[in-house]
């Protein structure tokens, strides 16, 4: 007799469906597991085994083979555990061989027979549900499946006897709620930051249009306070974001609990990070910081500390949106459209500029420490800022600054003109103008008479390439949906291009 289970396997974000196929018959006594299986699958054998025993099921005195077809697909990772092991005790009786035939089943056994959380539940119970079927997985992952649909049904146990007993109608096991993790309440505010208008200004387009933003500065100019208040001025994620960027939460094992949040992704790594934690990699090609930030914020403090070829791969993520890792034997792509923000020091010393300070090295000293970063790469950064010390005087003031609460206000109503424009267009909703393709921003940058002159003098004056050009145009019309107008005018214009005045100073040292 052969028993058949379903699970999954996992490319990229996508699951596959793999059929677990289990025979007992006469031979020699043991598991046997076929299917190109890794170490940790390979490894089931003995944890089912054990929590079979716990459970109070002997194994037969028989040949017990397991195959994962289709065979041709690599098998990964410790969820195949449970679909073993219900296949076994279908085989055995202890589950009636009907009940599993809707289901699709992941989970991780321990020893004494529980069921322990699993990355990927989501995507998971996403293709149990476009399959029209239902999904058994460990209780701790039930809030997280069951988002995947209102009405499908979701089987969130705790153990194998849990499992045994609901299908023998013995005890019944309530549908999970879909959960959703609370906004922390103590975000850090624009208001505490006191002085920085040009830094702030600029922080405020950046969340408005999904732009790119550099912060060039001495140590203790306040970079990182300002890239660290800039989640308090997106807006939540809108409900399909929000199953995009959980979908790679989940297949990094990085929902707490099951709970999904609508809070946009910020991530920081260390300058330390390599390329494959930075884009994503590995031995089973896992997510990078690059897809983990998808929808929200990647910060690289210390921008020239990383490695100029970590930081060189950044590039076609953030021109193409996705993040593609390509092997000998297969391939995996991740999406990445994340907002990347920057801060550095000016030089090596950190006070190049500075008024009284001069360096030993002289101009040797900047040139050679803004040097680490390609021209290519800053010619991607929409928005490049200079962020001065801040004096003694500025800190004196009593503080008068905006609320991080007002300014969302002003980013709310940008975002909503951008999805209104492109939902016309027959865009996704969700598309920002830092989204849009050259050929359309040319269409709907509308710009006046003297903002066409102030735009053809500066490319005249200063070379921009035809990339600079266009994203000029992007941010001009992120100023002109902040302020409500559907004209870009050339005040609009005059400050993006202020905005490239500092980024083509930096590519000159590049």
């Amino acid at each position: 007799m052969v028993s058949r289970v379903k699970t999954v396997a996992f490319h990229g974000i996508e699951a596959v469906p793999v059929d677990v196929q289990v025979m007992v018959a006469p031979g020699k006594v043991g598991i046997q597991i076929v299917g190109l299986p890794d170490k940790a699958v390979a490894e089931s054998r003995e944890r089912v085994q054990a929590a079979l025993h716990a459970s109070g099921l002997s194994m037969p005195p028989k040949k017990v083979t397991v195959n994962l077809a289709p065979a041709d697909l690599p098998k990964e990772g410790s969820h195949y555990d449970l679909p073993i092991a219900l296949g076994l005790m279908v085989a055995l009786g202890a589950v009636p061989s009907d009940t599993l035939a809707g289901f699709c089943v992941l989970g991780e056994l321990s020893l004494d027979g529980m069921i322990t959380p699993v990355a990927g539940v989501l995507p998971a119970a996403m293709r149990a549900n476009a399959l029209e079927m239902g999904l058994i997985c460990p209780a701790e992952c039930g809030p997280e499946a069951a988002w995947a649909s209102g009405d499908m049904p979701i089987v969130a146990a705790r153990s194998l006897i849990q499992i045994a007993n609901h299908f023998r109608g013995t005890q019944v096991i309530a549908r999970p709620e879909p959960a959703i993790r609370s906004a922390p309440a103590n975000l850090p505010d624009l208001s505490e930051i006191k002085g920085q208008i040009v830094a702030k200004r600029a922080l405020e387009v950046a969340a408005a249009g999904g732009h790119n933003l550099l912060m060039v500065g001495p140590p203790g100019s306040g970079k990182s306070m300002l890239a660290q208040r800039l989640p308090a001025i997106l807006p939540p994620l809108a409900p399909r974001e929000l199953l995009e960027v959980s979908m790679i939460a989940s297949i990094a094992g990085e929902l707490t609990g099951g709970k999904l949040s609508d809070r946009r992704p910020f991530r920081s790594p260390h300058h330390s990070a390599t390329m494959a934690a930075m884009v994503g990699g590995g031995l089973r090609a896992r997510p990078g910081e690059v897809s983990l930030a998808h929808r929200g914020v990647l910060f690289l403090d210390e921008l020239p500390e990383f490695s100029p070829v970590v930081l060189d791969s950044l590039r076609q993520p953030l021109e193409g949106g996705e993040s593609v890792i390509a092997r000998a034997n297969h391939r995996v792509s991740y999406p990445a459209k994340f907002q990347l923000i920057a801060a550095m020091n000016p030089c090596r010393c950190g006070m190049a500029g500075e008024p009284g300070h001069r360096c030993p090295r002289g101009t040797r000293c900047t040139s050679e420490y803004q040097a680490r970063i390609s021209g290519p790469l800053l010619d991607r950064i929409d928005l490049k800022v200079e962020v001065p010390a801040v004096s003694a005087s500025d800190m004196i003031r009593p503080a008068t600054a905006e609320a991080s609460e007002t300014v969302l206000a002003r980013v709310r109503a940008a975002r909503r003109a951008q999805a209104e424009r492109y939902a016309a267009l027959g865009l996704p909703a969700e598309t920002l103008n830092a989204h849009c393709s050259a050929s359309m921003i040319e269409d709907i940058a509308m710009v006046d008479r003297p903002g066409t002159q102030l735009l053809h003098d500066a490319a005249e004056q200063m070379k921009f390439s035809a990339r600079a050009y266009h994203r000029i145009l992007k941010v001009a019309r992120t100023l002109a949906d902040l302020e409500q107008t559907e004209t870009v005018q050339r005040i609009h214009l005059a400050e993006a291009i202020s905005y490239r005045v500092a980024g083509e100073r930096l590519a000159a040292a590049a």
